[in-house]
């Protein structure tokens, strides 16, 4: 799969079959329009492509509200209301390309979202970026699409641009649940805040995982008797946060049992860094570097503060229990090899 940060080189700029949107978590509505994506590429002979943008909107002009209020009000939303609060991230940057790449996309362009993003006029949206920018035959979009400054385009406008550049256009319906549920990024949001990790697989159609590379930490777990790998988290409003049962992909033939927290580790320091931390039981290797797929099983509780180390020390013993105790109440599950 290539990736473009914005739009591809002039002489890299083939006819595609396009659609747009965030795809945080690439979910399994999300999958759906790529299925329906991949289909008609096929049969019109076009590469599939996928443009998205990083940051998200809403985290531009919620940024762009903190620091130039008025500014945001005027650019943020129809009728100058204050923009909506940016959702939390379900995925990484990179387990979103892999995701993509799975379902079999070929082209994945990020545009950087920025002032002139923001304020393009959604007329010149369509000519500079859908039509000039990625030669588009083909756009599927979804059922609640908005684009351009103020959020002005709509497939009524799109579908008279496709009339007068000659590219198809079609549009994909919500994709639900057996029960009716709307499958969306919001969705999963909201079952990984509950810690329902059922609900979230049944979602995405897959576990609930975050990737990364091992880096260096403060080493106080090892100090404690409790040594961890430490995965960065590159935003500031993750999805889950809080301490849970896992298991670790990319060490060995089989997933590796754990405990792991999620956030700003307010038990040892003010105003940490977001950071994954994760346990692994009865495993002690140099593993910095390594890339490795955390995989969430079941919440244990909220992350909290401590008066002391020693406190901090114990309940990081109850929790490995806990985590232990989980895994053996779960052995058929969570010992059978896992390919998803």
């Amino acid at each position: 799969m290539e990736v473009f940060r914005h739009l591809p080189p002039a002489d890299r700029r083939d006819p595609c079959a396009l659609t747009i949107g965030n795809f945080d978590g690439v979910h399994a509505g999300h999958r759906a329009v790529l299925a329906q994506l991949q289909r008609r590429a096929g049969e019109l002979g076009l590469p599939t492509c996928v443009l998205t943008f990083e940051p998200h909107p809403r985290e531009y002009f919620a940024a762009l509200a903190a620091s130039a209020p008025q500014a945001a009000a005027a650019a943020g939303r129809p009728g100058g209301h204050a923009p909506i609060p940016p959702p939390a991230r379900i995925s990484t940057e990179r387990d979103k390309l892999d995701a993509l790449a799975a379902c079999g996309v070929e082209r994945v362009c990020i545009t950087h979202f920025n002032a002139s993003v923001a304020t393009l006029p959604a007329e010149r949206f369509i000519d500079t970026i859908i039509v000039e920018g990625l030669h588009t035959r083909y756009l599927l979009i979804g059922d609640d699409f908005r684009f351009g400054a103020r959020r002005r385009g709509d497939f009524a406008m799109l579908r008279e641009a496709a009339v007068r550049h000659g590219f198809e256009l079609a549009r994909v319906e919500t994709v639900t649940r057996e029960d009716g549920q709307r499958i969306s990024s919001s969705a999963v949001r909201a079952a990984l805040a509950a810690g329902d990790f059922a609900a979230v697989r049944e979602l995405l159609g897959r576990p609930y995982f975050i990737s990364g590379h091992v880096l260096h930490g403060r080493k106080l777990g090892r100090t404690l008797g409790f040594p961890t790998l430490n995965l960065p988290i590159p935003f500031e409003r993750p999805a889950v946060a809080g301490v849970f049962v896992v298991r670790v992909h990319g060490l060995g033939d089989r997933p590796l049992p754990g405990v792991a927290s999620l956030g700003t580790r307010p038990a040892v320091e003010r105003d940490g860094r977001l950071l994954l931390e994760v346990h692994l039981f009865d495993f002690d290797a140099d593993l910095y570097g390594r890339l490795v797929r955390v995989e969430f099983l079941h919440k244990l509780r909220d992350e909290a503060p401590f008066d002391s180390i020693e406190a901090l020390t114990a309940q990081i013993g109850r929790d490995a229990q806990a985590a232990r105790d989980w895994f053996r109440s779960h052995d058929a599950e969570a010992a059978a090899p896992r390919t998803d």
